[in-house]
């Protein structure tokens, strides 16, 4: 069986952070493992509070699955401080990781902040250079990239120096009122646009870290980038459409709408 570690923060409301990257792998059929970054007490109408992790203790963690079940991919998402970004980077050198992931998580989908100021640029210049594919939104790539996006052009750009500068691919999200859902690939010096229908939906909670989870779960399986991409959009639409409503805010989605037939029968 394949296998993928979550590096993330605990979402206590269960649809973001470490919950939903162990739902979304599960679902790929891929063992998912974690090692937990902070604890945060959360729903879907905010974030109350955040509780690190020690750099020691996520040391810890780190080694105690690369020494025993080594992980074909590896997701990276909240990282509130830089001691913690500097963990991941020199145990993922040290361990020889492969199929990294990176969600540059900095804001809630409710808009709380949720990365240090410090921790942006460290991110930036610890991470991203040892990363496959980084997954920003269009807020996020406007940080990386230090420009405004208001067009499709403007993310070909912003993607493009996004990449040259950092090594890595960039998978840009579109949405943010710049496009209808369209998301773009920057990978070797090209770019492929995968379409997207916008669902509407208002509970989006845990987008970013489904879509990014289910990448390195399909990169884990042996798919190459362009088509694990495709696999996780496919798998995120079916989440969304299935049209869960839970919560007083921005909802999760249904990880697990697959085994909604399946599950019919037995239901009372």
């Amino acid at each position: 069986m394949r296998t993928a570690l979550s590096i993330a923060g605990s979402d206590s409301g269960g649809g973001a952070g470490i919950q939903a990257d162990i739902k979304t792998m599960t679902m790929q059929h891929v063992f998912a493992m974690t090692a937990i970054t902070a604890l945060t007490a959360q729903n879907t109408t905010g974030v109350r509070s955040i509780l690190e992790v020690s750099p020691e203790f996520l040391k810890d963690q780190l080694d105690a699955v690369f020494e025993d079940i080594f992980p074909d991919a590896v997701k990276i998402g909240m990282v509130a401080s830089a001691d913690l970004i500097r963990v991941i980077r020199d145990r993922l050198r040290f361990h020889k990781a492969k199929n990294i992931v990176v969600d540059p998580v900095m804001v809630a989908t409710s808009g709380a902040k949720l990365i240090e100021d410090e921790a942006v640029r460290c991110l930036s210049e610890e991470l991203l250079p040892i990363a496959d594919v980084v997954t920003p939104n269009i807020p996020e790539a406007e940080i990386l990239a230090g420009m405004d996006i208001v067009s499709e052009e403007d993310m070909l750009k912003a993607a493009a120096l996004i990449s040259n500068r950092y090594g890595c691919a960039v998978l840009l999200k579109g949405g943010h009122n710049v496009n209808d859902a369209n998301d773009l690939l920057c990978a070797d010096g090209e770019s492929i646009w995968f379409p997207g229908k916008r669902i509407m939906n208002p509970n989006t909670h845990g987008t970013g870290c489904t879509l990014s989870s289910a990448i390195a779960a399909n990169l884990a399986l042996g798919y190459p980038l362009h088509k694990a991409i495709g696999r996780a959009k496919e798998y995120i639409s079916g989440a969304l459409g299935a049209m869960l409503d839970l919560g007083k805010g921005s909802g999760p989605m249904d990880h697990a709408f697959i085994l909604a037939s399946l599950n019919k029968e037995d239901m009372p």
